[in-house]
């Protein structure tokens, strides 16, 4: 005979429910006495998605074997909140935001680096050249993929929703709370490297003659090299800027004087 439990997914975990599942308590059944991690993916919920369960008001970990009867919560990831005394699904909360895009996140990438967050990503990667660089280096992975998250060796990730890069990208900036940490232009849109101001002199002859008579600040990346200064174009990245983070456009221009 199945055994049964009753499941509650809390606030964004809801997304990944049907309608008929969304926002209520409903019954599952099971066999013998799986973890509980593997019940929630069962159900389409990422592991990476979930930071709480709590089994008959009790937190317990992924590994929790389930039990007939089990009354079962599952919360999100917490960004604010200090739950500190539940059991923690995954190590001490980041204190430097690190992503890695997958092949179809390009532009989430750029959009990321513009706003100053280390974004690695690589067209060429595959899956598990994803999770074994995330899990080296401790990046969370960013993905449209779902079925990526559900990797056991992911520990962080977040599942991307809209497919237009800019909807992406404040996705990232909400889900994360990561208004307060945007560094514009501070980081290499094409490569990730880190980009610091330089001395004009230095690279006036790699400069052309418009470009070295009319600007007078210049900034280098100092992994590719590339050179940039602030033209034209910095109105339309501020006025991005300001559409991802709903922040005014005039406040990021005179930050940026």
């Amino acid at each position: 005979m199945p055994k049964k439990a009753i499941f509650r997914f809390y606030e964004e975990l809801n997304d990944f429910l049907p309608s008929w599942r969304k926002k209520v308590p409903f019954t599952v059944e099971f066999k013998g006495n799986p973890a509980v991690k593997d019940s929630i993916e069962a159900l389409g919920v990422p592991h990476t998605e979930v930071d709480l369960i709590l089994s008959n008001g009790v937190s317990v970990p992924f590994s929790y074997h389930m039990q007939d009867g089990d009354m079962v919560s599952v919360y999100p990831v917490f960004e604010s909140i200090d739950i500190t005394s539940a059991t923690r699904l995954r190590a001490e909360p980041l204190r430097e935001m690190k992503f890695i895009a997958d092949v179809h996140l390009g532009k989430l990438a750029r959009y990321l680096r513009l706003l100053g967050f280390d974004c690695n990503y690589n067209k060429d990667y595959t899956c598990s050249e994803i999770t074994a660089i995330a899990q080296k280096e401790n990046y969370v992975i960013l993905t449209r993929n779902i079925s990526l998250l559900k990797i056991k060796s992911v520990s962080r990730g977040y599942w991307i929703q809209s497919q237009y890069p800019v909807e992406q990208a404040r996705e990232v900036i909400n889900r994360f709370d990561l208004a307060a940490r945007v560094r514009p232009f501070s980081r290499c849109m094409v490569c990730n490297g880190i980009v610091n101001i330089i001395d004009k002199e230095s690279v006036k002859s790699e400069l052309e003659p418009e470009t070295s008579r009319y600007y007078h600040e210049f900034y280098r990346c100092i992994s590719c090299k590339r050179i940039y200064w602030k033209g034209s174009h910095t109105i339309k990245l501020l006025s991005l800027i300001s559409t991802i983070v709903k922040k005014d456009t005039e406040e990021w221009k005179q930050n940026q004087e």
